[in-house]
């Protein structure tokens, strides 16, 4: 397979043009990679002076971990864990049968639900926030509080217009061809959807898996209206009071960091292969 960069220094050769790729390559990896890796080796290192860096640890240990959980550091891990399984599984779920929805059936108003998700998209979070506080603390004809609840804080991001979209468009690609022929083998509306639809879409539920679980896990405004108590905070709050603490060593903050970024990466190593094939997919189609 040949590979093109956005450069164009594939079609250079040479000696010259060798040495010039290896330390354009270089300098990518080391300002992409060296905060990675710089964050990494911190955390496992017994770190006295703030604006000390280094890449090499001088003195491993696992001490800033031991402090990070006794500052409940593992308590708004394990939160954050809870409300972004719950959530992303409801988001999936959502996007995939309003995704069919939209691109397999026609009704009156479709385009208005279209663009009614286009602009809850282009909303910032701050101007929601004050309308969010109201429903969630009084839920519309069920009159439940929602607020110090898991609930409260799941419930919001079960819909992501951003998700939505990108399995309608991709549903739409799917042959209609293939649903006929399943229909005249006496398939019904179900089986066919799980069957046929879905398998098709696997780089399409990568794609929304990978974005969904960042969302989530990113959040930090929600949970911030929806956890009265430290008790139910997550992560992302949870690095914003520790950074506010003067009791808190910089060794525990890297610790904490080191904890909120990990899962992040997990998630896209896990859909990695069908993210890029879904990039590419949409890339191609489009």
């Amino acid at each position: 397979m040949r590979f093109d960069s956005a450069l164009g220094l594939e079609a250079r050769k040479g000696p010259v043009a060798t040495t010039g790729k290896v330390l354009i390559y270089g300098l990518m990896v080391v300002i992409f990679t060296g905060p990675l890796v710089g964050l990494l080796v911190s955390a496992f290192t017994k770190t006295l002076d703030p604006t000390s860096f280094t890449l090499w640890p001088d003195d491993v240990t696992l001490e800033n971990f031991i402090q990070a959980g006794e500052k409940n550091v593992y308590l708004y891990l394990l939160n954050s864990f809870i409300v972004v399984g719950f959530g992303l599984l409801l988001q999936m779920l959502v996007s995939v049968f309003a995704a069919y929805s939209l691109a397999r059936k026609r009704f009156r108003g479709m385009t208005f639900v279209l663009l009614l998700m286009l602009t809850t998209m282009m909303l910032p979070e701050e101007i929601i926030a004050i309308p969010l506080s109201l429903v969630l603390a009084d839920m519309p004809l069920l009159h439940v509080n929602l607020i110090g609840t898991y609930a409260g804080m799941i419930l919001p991001v079960g819909a992501w217009g951003f998700s939505i979209l990108v399995m309608t468009e991709f549903m739409k690609e799917v042959p209609v061809e293939l649903e006929e022929a399943a229909r005249i083998d006496g398939a019904g509306e179900l089986r066919i959807f799980a069957t046929i639809i879905l398998p098709l879409c696997r780089p399409a539920l990568g794609v929304i898996g990978v974005f969904g679980f960042t969302m989530i896990w990113d959040q930090y405004l929600l949970p911030l209206i929806v956890a009265p108590e430290s008790s139910m905070w997550t992560l992302p709050i949870a690095l914003r009071s520790l950074r506010s603490d003067e009791e808190v060593g910089i060794g525990i903050l890297l610790a904490a960091s080191l904890l909120a970024l990990l899962p992040s990466i997990i998630a896209f190593l896990a859909f990695q292969r069908q993210f890029m094939r879904g990039l590419t997919s949409g890339a191609i189609k489009g």
